[in-house]
């Protein structure tokens, strides 16, 4: 008789405290600890919560966004630096520096939606930053005024960091009506030093921007449904996307920086909230609306697991350097997983 397949492990443990939907996951590595990642989340009443994954407990509590939605969480290259993003319009730059825990610098968004912003270390105190927003105002002198609304949170800003100076503002091309941006990447390939950026939209398209130019240079229709979450491995120069619908769609780039779809692959249940690529890039996670989080190899899809630990909606994956995968959820908790080592 054939063997049975294993069933999935349990979480490694569970970190509860956060007393509202964890929105927004990330691992600070090298942080504490003899090496030891911390975790960091953003909930839905406005928290950002630090965790040590060794006591299993809060270090520390950040409370800068006035009880609106933390949507992204992202730690700067050169120190002990946070960005996180709120639904509040603000964006929050934390000092952790031996226990601290204040915001030194802020700046004001313009977009009310729900995309995360991107960021792309230049240099060891130089980043490039994506958000959404609406650029300036002469982006829309010449739009009639029921299209200004419209065509204002179609666009995605590129910011210079820390100084906070505006590169350009990519605006859609002039006969596609995307919608509003609901996902962003920044990335540059090891032969360029031109960042490029990926961008997931309302109409469930997916455009490659090179940011240098302002210009789209490929756009492919992978959805019908609005883009909630992509992510891209650029060795493989080959990405992966999910959203509303029940399928997830895996698509490529070419030499010639044309993207396209090689195939989508079905789930059992509709609705994708996030996606994530390993950093050894062996295996990818998605996170479901239907409780649970799912576990694929990334280069062949195979379905490997089914984690069915969440109670409720799955909003949030983030994977550590060591392969250690963490899920946020609606029903206040964070699970860590220890899934198919690293080699």
């Amino acid at each position: 008789m054939a063997a049975r397949p294993s069933p999935p492990p349990d979480p490694q443990f569970v970190l509860r405290g956060t007393q509202s939907a964890v929105q927004a996951l990330h691992f600070h590595e090298g942080a504490q600890g003899q090496g030891h990642p911390l975790l960091i989340s953003g909930s839905l009443s406005g928290l950002v919560h630090i965790w040590s994954l060794q006591t299993r407990r809060a270090l520390t509590t950040l409370d800068g966004h006035g009880g609106q939605c933390v949507i992204w969480l992202q730690t700067l290259p050169q120190g002990p630096q946070l960005l996180s993003q709120g639904r509040d319009l603000r964006l929050c730059l934390w000092d952790l520096a031996e226990g601290r825990n204040t915001v030194v610098d802020s700046m004001g968004l313009e977009s009310m939606g729900f995309c995360k912003g991107s960021l792309l270390a230049r240099g060891p105190q130089r980043w490039t930053l994506a958000v959404p927003g609406r650029g300036s105002d002469e982006n829309r002198l010449n739009l009639a005024p029921a299209q200004i609304n419209l065509f204002s949170y179609c666009q995605i800003q590129i910011l210079e960091m820390p100084s906070k100076t505006s590169v350009c503002t990519l605006k859609p091309e002039a006969d596609a009506k995307p919608g509003m941006p609901m996902c962003l990447e920044l990335w540059q390939a090891d032969s360029s030093s031109r960042p490029l950026l990926l961008a997931g939209y309302e109409d469930g398209s997916v455009a490659l921007w090179d940011v240098s130019e302002r210009k789209v240079c490929s756009r492919i229709a992978c959805h019908t449904e609005p883009v909630m979450g992509l992510d891209f491995d650029s060795q493989k120069a080959r990405g992966v996307s999910g959203s509303a619908e029940k399928a997830l769609a895996v698509w490529s780039l070419d030499e010639q920086q044309a993207l396209q779809v090689c195939r989508t692959h079905e789930l059992t249940n509709p609705g994708i909230s996030d996606v994530k690529i390993r950093p050894d890039r062996k295996i990818l996670a998605t996170a479901g609306w239907d409780h649970r989080v799912r576990v694929f190899h990334w280069r062949t899809m195979k379905p490997l697991a089914v984690l069915a630990f969440h109670t409720s909606i799955v909003h949030c994956l983030a994977f550590a350097a060591d392969g250690l995968l963490a899920a946020g959820s609606k029903d206040h908790r964070i699970s860590v997983w220890s899934l198919y080592p690293r080699s």
